[in-house]
């Protein structure tokens, strides 16, 4: 098959997909979509909403429609890495026996990921990186593709640990979940009050999948986007050479090169979807908030002021 006919495949396939996801989820089409961007793009996500928004039901279906194990994590002050990763007990042979924990699956919901220490925290680290788990000096490889998807709750934060910026780097997305319109709450309460069961089908198989991923890496991107994304990222640093008065003023710190390498990646699979075989400009501007959302750092003075993430990211395009 050759990759122009891939994509057209892809772009069937998703819509698809997209479909099935909504027999369950009602609205919150944008976050699904960067969601689902971001498996297709190898990457992970972080969801910050309040409680009852169905961020669990919302990784359980899409996990279903992709044909993925799904596994959930519940973080807790008490929770400890070997409750993660699996840990080593003595069989009847007197023979040590690794029990593998939740970790191994394919899609991982951290649940509360900012409930946890940073030592539990950390473990995730390795498995999100390398796809990969050290217990005990010896080497696990995870089964592909995997996709950890951690949740947080932006009003609760008595007692949580925040994650630091080099685990927040991690994350390909950071996607706000917004209360449903009156329509839409309308139709999750009829949906969800009834006894009417519905059936999510599995429309991909793991090795579809790494197949879409592998083809997304294969789009050619033109060197004048690279280069827009390169320098979208560099406006967020305070002491660049090219930095706009408005991030001088409210950013104390900008985004990595992560940034960059995402912003590029997610804008090769926005286009994928849409039915382009190569990204441009408007392709990045899609998925840059998303992508820079949690990678600047804002100043007390833009706390005072009440500027937002997105006031300043929409002022670099």
């Amino acid at each position: 098959m050759s990759d122009v006919t891939a994509i057209e495949k892809f772009v069937k396939q998703f819509q698809g997909l997209k479909t099935e996801i909504a027999k369950v989820i009602i609205g919150q089409d944008e976050v699904v979509t960067q969601i689902l961007i971001s498996i297709f793009s190898g990457g992970h996500s972080l969801l910050i909403g309040v409680p009852g928004l169905a961020k669990t039901l919302m990784v359980n279906t899409i996990s279903q429609a992709l044909g993925l194990d799904f596994k959930r994590i519940q973080f807790t002050p008490d929770l400890m890495p070997s409750d993660i990763l699996g840990s080593e007990i003595l069989d009847e042979d007197r023979q040590f026996k690794f029990i593998k924990g939740p970790i191994f699956s394919n899609i991982i919901l951290a649940d509360e990921i900012n409930r946890t220490p940073p030592k539990t925290q950390a473990a995730l680290l390795e498995a999100m990186q390398e796809r990969a788990v050290t217990v005990a000096g010896h080497h696990y490889k995870l089964d592909l593709p995997y996709f950890v998807l951690a949740t947080q709750n932006p009003i609760e934060q008595e007692g949580t640990y925040p994650l630091p910026e080099a685990q927040l780097d991690r994350f390909m997305f950071a996607i706000n979940l917004e209360y449903p319109t009156f329509q839409e709450e309308v139709e999750v309460v009829k949906a969800t009050t009834s006894n009417k069961k519905v059936e999510v089908k599995a429309l991909f198989s793991s090795k579809e999948i790494l197949g879409f991923q592998q083809l997304i890496r294969k789009i050619p991107v033109a060197d004048n986007v690279i280069e827009y994304a390169v320098a979208m990222v560099g406006k967020t640093r305070p002491n660049g050479n090219n930095t706009p008065e408005i991030v001088k003023n409210y950013i104390d710190w900008g985004a990595g090169p992560r940034a960059s390498q995402n912003l590029v990646l997610a804008a090769k699979t926005h286009a994928a979807i849409n039915g382009k075989f190569s990204p441009d400009i408007e392709d990045v501007q899609a998925v840059a908030t998303g992508i820079l959302r949690h990678r600047i750092i804002k100043n007390y003075k833009a706390e005072a002021e009440g500027i937002t993430e997105e006031q300043l990211i929409k002022a670099l395009f």
